[in-house]
């Protein structure tokens, strides 16, 4: 039953659990995934936003996400602001022995209760609009390599909340993530403690208003018998020119997980 349990769970592969970003592959069929998450900044004041994510995985290809969010983000406390869904299909596995590369199509539709300061098209409680994207992953045995790059596209949020005159509607992000499993050295059962460290690139741009920017998110990730993960983060802008909430900030994240549903 061990063994299956770790084979169903899949943690040698544990080191393409990114932080910030998803890989191209997905979580083992007829499994519940459970996030509850807290991001946040300090300057100028302190603000925070919870996120409660529940994942499914519908079959080896495809994989569904349901999120909602909390924040003070625009008022001077916590409130409902909206959620989103989002999916992902495999169209690709090329598989040997502790290696493999993926790729899959995914997409994110949201709609959120907020009024729009920001520059940045965001979809995790700050715009209401629809994400495409490819995202392709390369393991190398205990080194995980991850690419992805996709379209947003942003409309007037709910409650009356219009985009503002000169706002882009439109955006292009992409993301490089590397992932590498420090512990354990060598598997034995699945109560081991699993500890994976990332260095994660994340950008966006504005197409025709010279705004952008590229930061860098190192995250170090615990996953305790296969079920219980626990995620710090913490983004570092390289450059800037967009006005947006995401620079300089942290993230804490707790996921339980349950298989053969």
């Amino acid at each position: 039953m061990a063994i299956g349990l770790l084979a169903v769970a899949c943690p040698v592969f544990s080191q393409e659990l990114y932080v910030n970003t998803e890989p191209a592959s997905n979580m083992a069929t007829n499994s519940l995934g459970i996030r509850v998450e807290n991001q946040g900044f300090f300057n100028p004041t302190y603000k925070n936003r919870s996120t409660l994510e529940v994942m499914y995985g519908a079959s080896r290809h495809l994989m569904v996400h349901g999120s909602l969010y909390m924040s003070d983000y625009y008022q001077n406390q916590q409130h409902f602001e909206g959620g989103s869904v989002y999916a992902k299909y495999r169209f690709l596995s090329i598989d040997s022995v502790q290696k493999h590369f993926r790729g899959a199509f995914f997409a994110k539709l949201s709609s959120i209760d907020n009024p729009i300061p920001n520059q940045e098209i965001s979809l995790e409680g700050d715009n209401s609009g629809l994400q495409t994207g490819v995202v392709f992953t390369q393991l190398l045995h205990k080194l995980a390599l991850s690419g992805s790059i996709s379209y947003l596209h942003a409309w007037d949020n709910a409650g009356g909340y219009e985009l503002p005159d000169g706002h882009a509607k439109d955006a292009i992000a992409y993301t490089l993530s590397s992932g590498y499993l420090t512990l354990p050295k060598a598997y034995k059962d699945y109560d081991q403690l699993n500890v994976n460290l990332y260095a994660e690139l994340l950008g966006k741009t504005n197409p025709g208003y010279g705004q952008s920017y590229l930061d860098a998110a190192p995250a170090i990730q615990l996953i305790f018998n296969t079920l219980v993960r626990v995620d710090f983060s913490y983004r570092i802008p390289l450059y800037n020119s967009m006005i947006r909430n995401t620079d300089y900030m942290y993230l804490v994240r707790v996921e339980y997980n349950l298989f053969n549903l």
